[in-house]
């Protein structure tokens, strides 16, 4: 009897201790404000939709979501990490949208020992030579993002090229992408600002260069201005323009409408991906917030699945190298198809052509019509040693 009661105290305490366990706290550092504001908006709301169709769970753990504003500057990032390091205990970590952000952030939070897994910005630094055990990246390597668009320029057969981007780190690896790839002639290179919305110069500067393509990188609010003023300039009908993702998502469509037909993209991922998890993020997104889809949502997502299927594995982050081995393995069903990480934790993953076209009811659309790259990595890995 007294061996039996010995169990059933032993069976209470371990159940007394589930229900006191706190949730496992995400820290999510990402940029809520300002024209570029939607980005984060849409890492935030789709990490946060995936723990919603999981009851408010990862992977069968309890989890709290603890967002933070970085206004898009870079000292307010690494500020929140550190707050959240040392009042919260926080030890796991994602949600930065900009390059120079996570310059400044990322190395805090590595080097304390927590992990950081990024939805969106991976800057060359951090790709190579930088790299760290504890860095995840489950959108792509900035410059894979872009070498995309010059082998898409190619594809369609343009000789020469113009090329803009803003003057900060992802706008640097940008265009040392596109040009990585690109086979033709680059007939005029311009970096832009950060917040700049008046295009005037660089419109005349492009229209004078006459190239046969145009290759842009400009995100968010900045996208939708170059867009807006490159067709008021006459320039969209009569020098195309090929870009990667970030300068055509669902909200610049949105903005944009017609301005944008027959506009060529590469891309990762699109609403008509025809798989059984992006199908379901695709329906879910929509019934929950009922505005455009983003790739930035995407990989909100699948970030937060990735989590998802490291918890599973190990249950928290008790023991921090089986989190990471879990992580490694990418157990999950990503919303654009086949993923897995290279050798410097990065994805290598296929890329694909979309084109803004008419849709069925009249609203112009991104289709997906064909494939760019196949099990595409990055031009950094074989620098990582970990």
């Amino acid at each position: 009897m007294r061996f039996k009661s010995f169990l059933s105290a032993g069976a209470l305490a371990l159940l007394a201790t589930a229900v006191n366990a706190e949730p496992l706290k995400i820290g999510m550092i990402t940029t809520l404000s300002g024209p570029a504001g939607y980005l984060g908006q849409d890492i935030r709301d789709a990490f946060q939709l995936a723990i919603d169709m999981e009851g408010g769970k990862l992977g069968g753990a309890d989890v709290e979501l603890l967002v933070e504003d970085d206004s898009l500057n870079p000292g307010s990032g690494r500020q929140i990490a550190e707050r959240m390091m040392s009042n919260e205990g926080i030890e796991l970590f994602t949600g930065i949208v900009f390059s120079n952000v996570a310059g400044a952030t990322v190395p805090e939070i590595v080097d304390n020992g927590a992990f950081y897994i990024s939805p969106n910005a991976a800057p060359s630094n951090l790709a190579g030579r930088g790299c760290h055990e504890n860095y995840f990246v489950v959108s792509w390597q900035n410059d894979s993002l872009h070498e995309s668009a010059g082998q898409y320029a190619n594809d369609l057969g343009h000789k020469t090229a113009f090329v803009l981007a803003p003057n900060y780190q992802a706008g640097q690896d940008a265009i040392a992408g596109f040009k990585r790839f690109f086979e033709g002639e680059i007939v005029g290179e311009i970096y832009t600002q950060l917040e700049q919305t008046d295009f005037a110069a660089e419109m005349a500067q492009i229209r004078d260069a006459a190239p046969e393509v145009v290759f842009q990188f400009h995100p968010g609010g900045l996208g939708i201005a170059f867009l807006r003023q490159y067709q008021q300039a006459g320039l969209m009908d009569t020098i195309p323009m090929v870009v990667a993702e970030p300068s055509m998502d669902g909200v610049t469509l949105a903005a944009v409408g017609e301005a944008a037909l027959g506009l060529k993209v590469s891309s990762h991922w699109n609403t008509d991906f025809d798989n059984e998890a992006n199908r379901e993020f695709v329906a879910a997104w929509q019934e929950a917030y009922d505005r455009p889809l983003t790739y930035y949502a995407s990989q909100g997502y699948d970030t937060a699945r990735l989590i998802a299927s490291a918890l599973k594995q190990t249950g928290g982050l008790e023991d921090p190298d089986a989190f990471r081995e879990a992580l490694r393995k990418a157990d999950f069903e990503s919303v654009r198809g086949d993923f897995e990480f290279g050798p410097n934790q990065h994805p290598v993953q296929d890329w694909y052509s979309l084109e803004v076209v008419e849709g069925e009811d009249g609203t112009p659309t991104l289709k997906t019509t064909g494939t760019v790259l196949t099990d595409h990595g990055d031009s950094y890995a074989a620098e990582c040693k970990m």
